[in-house]
């Protein structure tokens, strides 16, 4: 795997980690479920999309899908999901 920069929040996360600080997520079963839910409602694929993305974002893109043991399209379309869900529910718009 290539290396890369850490950004200010991953070092936070990785010092965290190393100083024992990192506990585990309390619901984890619920917290579990609703990720798989938001999985769940982004596979009915519907439409294409092309996207250009630098190839730097793409591998941690996919660094954090296989860390969430999810396919990078499918943490993808997930994000955009709840994303769009949120914009929704907030009406805020661009």
């Amino acid at each position: 795997m290539k290396y890369f920069e850490l950004d200010k929040e991953e070092k936070k996360v990785l010092a965290d980690f190393d100083k024992g600080d990192m506990v585990s997520i309390k619901k984890l079963k619920s917290e579990k479920a609703k990720y798989q839910n938001y999985a769940k409602l982004t596979l009915g694929k519907s439409k294409n999309i092309n996207i250009r993305l630098s190839e730097k974002d793409l591998q941690k893109i996919k660094s954090k899908a296989v860390s969430k043991g999810l396919p990078y399209q499918t943490l993808l379309s997930s994000l955009i999901h709840q994303y769009a869900d949120e914009q929704t529910k907030n009406k805020v718009c661009f």
